[in-house]
């Protein structure tokens, strides 16, 4: 019997070693991973320039705490401003965590405008974390249930619905900003329409409210840019990162622009690991190889090609009701609940997930190769039409 707490529904299975986009359990089988531990893995298993960045850290210095200065930190701070266009940069050790700095930075705007009790405007179907503030901001109500009482100060209203946010806008004079995904990952690979953030971004102005972005797992090349949001002509004022940032290494990420910059003062915000040595280094050789061996762009070709090649083999099966995403972020949705799917997908030797109880969800890491994704195709489709046919 394990000691841990009954906290996951955890599939029967544990992995021993990986290399590349592959897994091996403690059996010997091998497993095609096109989960990439929930868009963490972005350089995939034991990449070796990462592997020996990382030892060598190890080595030298893994942690001295935010009492002093950190190079490796104030390194990756730059890279992301240089990337980003973004100006100032927290760092932490995970996405809830970096949400929890945006949610802060926007009351503390707020307060220091002389609004009482600021509000954040958040949409249905949203994830943000499981934290309290960030799983009342979630608009999924089976992460909330039982912890009542939330988090108040957080408005809700439909995802992609610009004249919902204008209502919210001419009823309540305390709002100060407003929290997106430019993809809702866990709702469902959700993607707006492009007019969508170009829309916030006019509304925002006009009202002074910062546009807060959480790119936690749409960010970091995965739709084939370094952000999501420049697939537009907009620029967000926060910015929350994480998972694929340091390829498994914990490290998050909230940036700054515009009328959020200089919001924190030193006492404001902190975190005792936030930004190690360790944990920058895993972030700065990312950002380097993902650079180096131009990631963003193959993300961004082989995307296409998968989605394309997804609409083709299922876009005239019965039950399919879209085949949805940008670069390396991609869901099937079916016309009904297809848990079922992922456990016979790691049966045939493939990891994905499903979320929103009926989208199967792929989220490979950038160095899959145009070989894995035909093995992922000849797996997948085969087991999405049998499921489909089942009565």
């Amino acid at each position: 019997m394990s000691h841990l707490m009954n906290t996951y529904a955890r599939q029967p299975v544990t992995f021993t070693h990986g290399e590349g986009v592959w897994l091996w359990d403690v059996n010997g089988k091998r497993y095609l991973d096109a989960l990439s531990g929930i868009a963490v893995n972005t350089l995939g298993h034991a990449h070796p320039r990462l592997t020996a960045a990382l030892s060598a850290q190890i080595g030298r210095l893994i942690h001295t705490s935010n009492l002093y200065q950190v190079r490796e930190q104030e390194l990756v701070a730059d890279k992301l401003c240089e990337l980003s266009g973004m100006q100032e940069v927290f760092l932490c050790n995970s996405g809830c965590e970096a949400n929890e700095a945006a949610i802060k930075l926007a009351r503390l705007y707020g307060n220091q405008r002389g609004i009482d009790t600021p509000t954040i405007i958040v949409m249905e179907k949203a994830f943000h974390g499981r934290t309290l503030a960030t799983l009342s901001a979630t608009g999924n109500r089976k992460v909330q249930a039982g912890f009542e009482p939330l988090v108040k100060g957080f408005v809700r209203v439909p995802y992609d619905d610009l004249d919902a946010i204008r209502q919210v806008a001419a009823h309540t004079p305390n709002i100060v900003a407003v929290l997106v995904e430019p993809i809702q990952g866990e709702g469902g690979i959700r993607t707006p329409d492009i007019s969508y953030l170009q829309g916030l971004r006019k509304i925002c102005d006009e009202h002074e409210w910062l546009l807060m972005l959480d790119e936690v797992q749409c960010g970091l090349g995965r739709t084939g840019k370094w952000f999501a949001f420049q697939h537009t002509s907009i620029m967000p004022d926060v910015m929350t990162l994480a998972k694929g940032l340091g390829s498994g290494v914990p490290v998050g990420a909230c940036l700054a622009a515009g009328r959020a910059t200089g919001t924190f003062k030193p006492g404001n915000h902190g975190s005792t690991f936030g930004g190690n040595p360790l944990a920058s280094t895993a972030a700065l050789v990312t950002l380097d190889i993902m650079e180096q061996d131009q990631l963003l762009a193959h993300a961004a070709k082989l995307g296409t090609w998968l989605k394309q090649q997804f609409q083709t083999k299922l876009g005239g099966v019965k039950g399919v009701v879209a085949v949805r995403g940008q670069g390396l972020m991609l869901g099937i949705e079916l016309d009904k609940p297809c848990g079922e799917i992922v456990g016979k997908a790691r049966e045939n030797g493939l990891l994905v997930n499903v979320t929103a109880d009926n989208v199967i969800r792929l989220l490979p890491s950038l160095i899959f190769s145009e070989t894995e994704a035909q093995q992922l195709l000849d797996i997948l489709c085969p087991l999405v039409v049998d499921f489909l046919a089942q009565e």
